[in-house]
C-alpha cells in the first residue's frame, strides 16, 4: 500500500469511527437523493434526539419513506447512493462500511417497513422471521428463542401468538402482518425505531394500542422514534417535533404544538385542514340487489407437530349474512382479524366457504372456474397492499390493460391503450405515466393504480379493501369524492373495508360490524356512528372519533 493509499484508508476510518454520543441519535444534514437523475429529495436536514419522537409528515411522493430509508442506506439501485451527511448513534452511514452497517441496522435502529406483505418473505414462518431479526444479533436457540419469539409478538399486540408461530404472511390480517414486523423490528431493544407508517394497516383500537406500546417502550428504553405518517392526529398526540415535507423538500419543522398551532407554510395549513367529508348519493328505492351473501362461514385450519395434523380451527368468518344494492355502500368495520376481508374475497370466490352467495341474482357458491370466468369482470376488487397485488415486472399500462387482454380480446392496442389511458385520468394519474413501473411511484399512487386496474373493465360490483389506507389526508379526501362520483355514474355496489371510521363515515350507506368473525351491530351508517348500540362498537367509535375531538390545537393529551 503507497503512503497516499494509507492516508485515504486512515481517513475513511476516522469518518466512520463512532463520534461521542452526547448529541442527537440522529443527525441528518442536507440529504439528497435522485433517482434516473431526478431529485427526490433536495436538502433535507433534522434531528432526533435521544427519547425524543420526530414525525415526517407530507402527501404521498413527498420524500419521507426515501429519507427513512436513507438513514440506513436502504435505498434500492440508482437511489443507493444519497447525497450529504447522516449521523446515527455517533458513525457516519453514507460512508460506513458493510460491518458498520450490519450493527446499525436492527441492534442500533430497527425499522418497520410500510408494506409488510412485501417486507415478509412468503416461504417463511412468523416464528422463522421474528426469529431471523434476533438471532442476528443475540446467541439465542431453542425453547429461549420461542419464549422471547412469543414475548416479543405479545408486546406488538398479537393475540394468541404461540398459536399462530407457524403461520404464513398469507394466512395473517394486514393488521397481523405488520405487528409481526414491528416484533421482529424491537427484536434488540434498538437506541431508534424508524416507523414508517406503523399502523396504517390497523383499525383505529390496534393502532391505539401499538402507539401506546411504543410509548412504553421510548420511556422504558429511552428509544427514540422516527414516525412517518399521514394522520396528523398521531402526530397531534404522540410526537414532539414535526417535519413538514413536500415535494422533497422540507419546508416547515418545530415543535408539534408551535406547527398545529401556528403553521408559517400554506401547504402544512392545507394539510391541517383536509379530511374526507360529506356523504354518498342516497340509494334508489328500486335499487336491485347486485350481490348478496348468506350464512357465509370460513375456517382455517391450525396445524402443529411433525406431521402438521390438523389440532384446531380458526373460524375466519362464522355465519355473516350481507347484501349490497345498485349504487350502494356498505362499510364493513372491526378489528383487525375480525373477517373483514376474508368475507369479501368469499362474496368474489376467491376464499373457499359455506353458505349461499348471489350474485346479479345468479347463485354463484358452486360454480365452476370456466362458469365464474364471464362474471368476473363485473365483480373487482381493490385489494389492501397495492405494491404486493401489482407485477414489479410490468408497466403500469400493462397491468391496468391486462383484464382488458383478458375479458375483451377483440380491442385494438390502439384501444386498450385509450381505455387505460382513461381509468388512468379517472384516478387522478397521468396517461404519460403508462411506461412506469410500481417501484417508481409512491404508495399513494401505487394504490390509485389499483383502483384504475378495477375500474378500467367497468364492473357492477367492487370490494375495496382499505382503498385509502396507504394515503396522506389530502388524497385520502380526493380518493373518496372520486369513488362517489364514480358510484353515482355508474351506480356501482361496493363493499368498503376500512378501519379509518372517518373514511367509512363519509363513504357508507350502511355498516356492517364485525368482531371474531361475526356480526355484532348492522344498520345505516349515520345511526351506527352516532348511537352504536353495541360496547364493542362504541369503543371503535371512541377510538376513532372522541380521541379526535375538541382538543385544544397544539396540544398533546
Amino acid at each position: 500500500m503507497s503512503a497516499s493509499d494509507g492516508r485515504r484508508a486512515e481517513g475513511r476510518e476516522e469518518l466512520n469511527r463512532p463520534r461521542p454520543t452526547n448529541g442527537p441519535l440522529l443527525e441528518v444534514e442536507k440529504l439528497a437523493v435522485a433517482f434516473r437523475g431526478k431529485r427526490v429529495v433536495e436538502d433535507v436536514s433534522f434531528t432526533v434526539e435521544r427519547g425524543e419522537t420526530v414525525a415526517l409528515v407530507g402527501e404521498s411522493g413527498s420524500g419521507k419513506s426515501v429519507t427513512a430509508l436513507s438513514c440506513l442506506r436502504l435505498l434500492p439501485g440508482a437511489g443507493g447512493n444519497p447525497a450529504g451527511r447522516i449521523l446515527l448513534d455517533g458513525t457516519e452511514v453514507l460512508t460506513a462500511p458493510d460491518a458498520d452497517l450490519r450493527r446499525l441496522r436492527g441492534g442500533v435502529a430497527g425499522m418497520v417497513f410500510q408494506e409488510p406483505m412485501t417486507s415478509l418473505n412468503p416461504l417463511h414462518t412468523v416464528e422463522r422471521q421474528v426469529s431471523e431479526a434476533i438471532t442476528l444479533h443475540q446467541p439465542l436457540a431453542g425453547a429461549a428463542l420461542r419464549a422471547r419469539v412469543v414475548e416479543l409478538l405479545r408486546r406488538a399486540g398479537f393475540p394468541k401468538a404461540e398459536d399462530r408461530l407457524g403461520a404464513y404472511p398469507h394466512q395473517l390480517s394486514g393488521g397481523q402482518r405488520q405487528r409481526v414486523m414491528i416484533a421482529a423490528a424491537l427484536a434488540n431493544d434498538p437506541k431508534l425505531l424508524i416507523a414508517d407508517e406503523p399502523t396504517t394497516a390497523l383499525d383505529v383500537t390496534i393502532q391505539a394500542q401499538i402507539l401506546e406500546l411504543l410509548e412504553r417502550l421510548k420511556r422504558e428504553l429511552g428509544m427514540a422514534l422516527l414516525l412517518i405518517t399521514h394522520d396528523l392526529n398521531i402526530v397531534r398526540k404522540h410526537a414532539d417535533r414535526v417535519v413538514v415535507m413536500k415535494d422533497g423538500h422540507a419546508v416547515e419543522q418545530g415543535r408539534v404544538a408551535d406547527v398545529f398551532a401556528a403553521p408559517s407554510h400554506d401547504y402544512t395549513r392545507m394539510l391541517l385542514t383536509t379530511e374526507p367529508r360529506g356523504q354518498p348519493a342516497p340509494v334508489a328505492d328500486d335499487a336491485p340487489e347486485v350481490m348478496h351473501g348468506e350464512a357465509i362461514r370460513v375456517r382455517f385450519p391450525i396445524r402443529r407437530g411433525l406431521m402438521r395434523r390438523v389440532v384446531a380451527e380458526v373460524k375466519a368468518v362464522d355465519g355473516v349474512s350481507v347484501a349490497v344494492r345498485e349504487g350502494e355502500t356498505v362499510g364493513l368495520v372491526g378489528e383487525s382479524g375480525s373477517g373483514k376481508t376474508t368475507l369479501g374475497l368469499a362474496l368474489l370466490r376467491l376464499e373457499d366457504s359455506d353458505g349461499a352467495i348471489r350474485f346479479e341474482g345468479t347463485a354463484i357458491e358452486r360454480l365452476e372456474r370456466s362458469a365464474l370466468r364471464p362474471l368476473r369482470r363485473r365483480m373487482q376488487i381493490v385489494f389492501q397492499d397495492p405494491f404486493g397485488a401489482l407485477s414489479p415486472r410490468m408497466s403500469v399500462g400493462e397491468i391496468v390493460g391486462e383484464g382488458l387482454a383478458v375479458h375483451e380480446p377483440g380491442l385494438s392496442r390502439a384501444q386498450r391503450a385509450e381505455a387505460v389511458a382513461a381509468a388512468l385520468e379517472e384516478v387522478g394519474l397521468q396517461p404519460t405515466m403508462t411506461e412506469r413501473y410500481p417501484h417508481e411511484f409512491s404508495g399513494g399512487q401505487r394504490q390509485r393504480i389499483a383502483i384504475a386496474r378495477a375500474l378500467v373493465l367497468k364492473p357492477r360490483f367492487l370490494v375495496l379493501d382499505e382503498p385509502t389506507s396507504a394515503l396522506d389526508v389530502s388524497v385520502q379526501a380526493q380518493v373518496v369524492e372520486l369513488l362517489r362520483a364514480l358510484q353515482a355514474k355508474h351506480r356501482l355496489a361496493y363493499l368498503f373495508i376500512s378501519h379509518d371510521l372517518r373514511v367509512v363515515r363519509a363513504m357508507a350507506h350502511r355498516i356492517i360490524v364485525l368482531k371474531d368473525g361475526q356480526v355484532v351491530e348492522e344498520g345505516e351508517a349515520g345511526q351506527v356512528v352516532a348511537a352504536p348500540r353495541e360496547a364493542y362498537t362504541r369503543a371503535l367509535m371512541a377510538a376513532a372519533f372522541d380521541l379526535r375531538a375538541a382538543e385544544a390545537p397544539g396540544l398533546r393529551t
